[in-house]
């Protein structure tokens, strides 16, 4: 099983491709989507959109995980978020992408057990679980893969609630 693991932004999208086999999971392949901030919005979007699309047709995951966001203080920092993330979600959706969405709280669960554990224990713990040299720069990338490590456990538990209906 083969899951991209986005880390959504505006002005930065974090991927990371985490393949599981057997209780293996190994990290293939993350880095970052830097949209220029003297763009438009929607050139931004739509630079975003092509390279994700770009990613998937190019590795073909079997799933995509996007981590669940809430705002509480910046609406304007939220509403370029949303934005971003409604066109991968569009995207994944066009593609027939199964998509789960991990909250913070179960992307920090997974990966370290402890859902209030801080970013550089779950940089370290990605690090320790996909068997990395160095934790993964910058921090976007190394949270796509957090987020794709929560997101192949919740695929799992989600498809067997279905094969149990």
């Amino acid at each position: 099983m083969l899951c991209l693991g986005i880390d959504p932004g505006i002005g930065r999208v974090g991927f990371g491709y985490v393949n599981e086999e057997g209780s293996a999971l190994s990290g293939l392949t993350f880095g970052c989507i830097d949209t220029d901030p003297d763009l438009s919005v929607q050139d931004r979007l739509n630079m975003i959109y092509d390279e994700v699309k770009n990613h998937i047709n190019t590795i073909r995951p079997d799933v995509l995980a996007m981590e669940r966001l809430f705002f509480g203080q910046n609406l304007t920092t939220a509403e370029n978020v949303w934005q971003a993330r409604g066109v991968i979600l569009l995207l994944a959706a066009q593609e027939r992408l199964p998509i789960v969405e991990p909250t913070p709280s179960q992307v920090k669960m997974a990966v370290c057990g402890y859902g209030k554990a801080s970013k550089s224990q779950v940089q370290e713990m990605v690090k320790c679980i996909l068997s990395l040299e160095s934790v993964p720069k910058p921090d976007d990338a190394a949270d796509a893969l957090a987020i794709a490590i929560a997101g192949l456990s919740l695929w799992r538990i989600e498809s067997l609630r279905e094969m149990s209906r």
